[in-house]
């Protein structure tokens, strides 16, 4: 949270309702804002998965599997899904790297522009979600290229963030660390809390996002989507014009 110091808007070291230090010395408000990005990769792979042909538009590791089954002789995925997606996360985690080029010394505004820019790629989703439909074909294939490249900025900035346990798209490490930290019984850090936030947060995105894609319409699910996007992108935006909050990488280290 925020306190008044001296007139002027500062971290406070309090722990949040989540457990988490969000105002932590190396970090500043960058874990809220990668909780909620979570919640967004799970909304999204679950339009992609259940309305979009089996097909993650975040997790690259599912469609590389998924790649093997087609080529295997599979006919429940697709081999031209999985190579589009693919492609367009690829894509647009190289435009995450122009983007750390150009701002990754500051990285609150390195966030916010990423987040901007997926805005725009999910907003013109919705838009062809609406206009064209799922149909298949083209549009299919178009809402899966806006997508997996909006995913894959946001990989590529969060990596660039250096936040631990918040990557925003993959799981496994994370839960790797909980199981491990469990058993070697470590404890007193805010990491695990953290990891189990991830993954809940996941979760919630994934049931939010099937909810809305199977009883709904894909417009909505995305749209939930972009309203995420929008607040965390806002938020990171105005955040990043005080001083005294710890952008620097180097500060992170």
């Amino acid at each position: 949270m925020w306190r008044l110091s001296r007139g002027r808007l500062a971290p406070s070291r309090d722990v949040d309702a989540w457990g988490i230090d969000v105002m932590d010395p190396k970090h500043g408000p960058l874990p809220p804002a990668l909780v909620a990005l979570t919640v967004l990769t799970g909304v999204v792979d679950a339009v992609s998965y259940l309305r979009l042909g089996h097909v993650f538009v975040a997790n690259m590791t599912g469609n590389v599997v998924f790649l093997g089954f087609g080529l295997a002789g599979a006919t429940d995925v697709s081999i031209t899904a999985s190579l589009i997606a693919i492609g367009a996360f690829a894509v647009g985690a190289g435009i995450g790297g122009r983007l750390d080029v150009a701002l990754g010394a500051h990285r609150g505004r390195l966030l916010a522009a990423g987040v901007a820019v997926k805005v725009i790629l999910l907003t013109s989703a919705i838009v062809v979600a609406a206009v064209a439909g799922v149909t298949g074909g083209a549009s299919q294939h178009a809402l899966i290229v806006l997508l997996a490249a909006s995913m894959g900025i946001q990989n590529s900035v969060a990596r660039r963030l250096s936040v631990p346990d918040l990557t925003t798209t993959v799981l496994t490490l994370t839960i790797t660390g909980l199981a491990s930290d469990f058993t070697s019984r470590r404890t007193g850090s805010a990491f695990p809390t953290r990891r189990l936030i991830s993954v809940v947060a996941m979760l919630a995105g994934a049931w939010l996002g099937g909810c809305l894609a199977i009883a709904v319409n894909i417009p909505t699910a995305l749209g939930l989507a972009l309203a995420l996007a929008v607040v965390v992108g806002s938020r990171i935006w105005l955040l990043s014009k005080e001083p005294n909050t710890p952008w620097s990488v180097s500060a992170a280290k």
